[in-house]
This record gives C-alpha cells, sequence and structure tokens, in this order.
C-alpha cells in the first residue's frame, strides 16, 4: 500500500508515522508528503527522513478545483493508495473525497462527535467534559463526519489548561494514528454503512 500524507504544520503526527515505519511497526513507508505551506516543519521531517515531499501552493491556483485536480495528478502520478492527513488545514471538496472515496483518513482531537471542527481542546474545557480524547476516521463530505476507526480516551483534569490537554491527547494521537495505518494496510478493517468493523 502506498501511502501520502497531507501536512500544513509542524506535522507530529508525521513524524509519529515515520518513527512506527522505521521501527517495523508499519509493514511500509510513507511514499509522499504533500503540503500547502512552503513553511512547514513537516516538509523538513519528511527530508530529514528522505521522503518525497511537495509543497503545491493553492495560490498559484485559479480555483480550489484546479489545485486539487494538481493534488490528484501528483497522488496518481505516486499512484497512493492512501492518504492520511496530519494537520492539514484545508477542507477537501466533495469531488476529491469521491476520487479517494474510504481512501482519506483523518485524526482529530477529541472524542467524535463531540467538538468537531477547530478548537475542540477549548471547547472541551469550557464545556466541563470530564473525558476527551482522540479519533481517527474516514474523511467525508462532513466536517469530521466520516466513519470512526478507533479513538483514544484522556481524562480532562479540573485544573487543566488547553495546552496541557492537548499535549496529552496528542501523545494519544502519536500512538493510535500508527496503529490505525498499520490496520489499514494489513487490511483489519471493514467499513459497514456508518460502522467501522475490525476484521
Amino acid at each position: 500500500m502506498k501511502i501520502a500524507v497531507f501536512a500544513s504544520g509542524r506535522g507530529s503526527n508525521l513524524q509519529a508515522i515515520i518513527d512506527a515505519s522505521a521501527r517495523g511497526d508499519i509493514p511500509t513507508k510513507i511514499d509522499l508528503v504533500i503540503s500547502d505551506n512552503r513553511d512547514a516543519r513537516a516538509l523538513k521531517r519528511a527530508d530529514k527522513a528522505r521522503v518525497d515531499n511537495i509543497f503545491v501552493n493553492p495560490e498559484a491556483f485559479s480555483s480550489n478545483g484546479k489545485y486539487e485536480e494538481k493534488l490528484i495528478e501528483i497522488l496518481k502520478e505516486y499512484e497512493i493508495d492512501l492518504i492520511a492527513l496530519a494537520g492539514y488545514m484545508r477542507i477537501l471538496s466533495s469531488s476529491f473525497i469521491k476520487e479517494y472515496r474510504n481512501q482519506i483518513i483523518n485524526i482529530h482531537p477529541s472524542l467524535l462527535p463531540a467538538f468537531k471542527g477547530l478548537n475542540a481542546q477549548k471547547r472541551a474545557l469550557e464545556y466541563g467534559v470530564k473525558y476527551s480524547g482522540c479519533t481517527v476516521h474516514f474523511v467525508n463530505k462532513g466536517v469530521d463526519a466520516g466513519p470512526i476507526i478507533e479513538q483514544a480516551v484522556v481524562r480532562v483534569n479540573d485544573n487543566d489548561s488547553v495546552e496541557d490537554l492537548s499535549q496529552r491527547i496528542l501523545k494519544e494521537e502519536h500512538r493510535i494514528y500508527p496503529e490505525v495505518i498499520k490496520g489499514l494496510v494489513g487490511g483489519k478493517y471493514i467499513i459497514r454503512d456508518r460502522k467501522v468493523i475490525r476484521n
């Protein structure tokens, strides 16, 4: 299975996947990293790991559709089977998602369906939940609305700051994202309607 990671920022989940692959925990390597941010640290991480990486500037295209056509062209060139979003800050269009149906996954810092979208950790604290966590899910046309593959639970402490909670959730992200990719590579998951069943 050929894997591409889309990242816009620091790329800590990308690094977790790179490290898992290097240890042999994932029985394949990352073939490509794509970023919409020229200065993304994720690109530097990919360089260091000798993973092909490409900055595709959205501003160089007349529309989002043209930008995504370029992404698809690159993905086809690399014969990519699985796209892992790792802090990719652009919403993919329904046509792009249709092109790669059930081949795009994302990780989100909440226990979906709670706290979809941005600032999930801050909103969890403001709401007063006792447990938060992270979710790996397939991407569909809704925001953080695709079938859930795996979740990890993190207890919320009474004195937590957003940074405190975010760091504990991130630790779990780094654990479960590579595990899910390993399972997908090994054919361990089946999608039935909204349910993802471990095979």
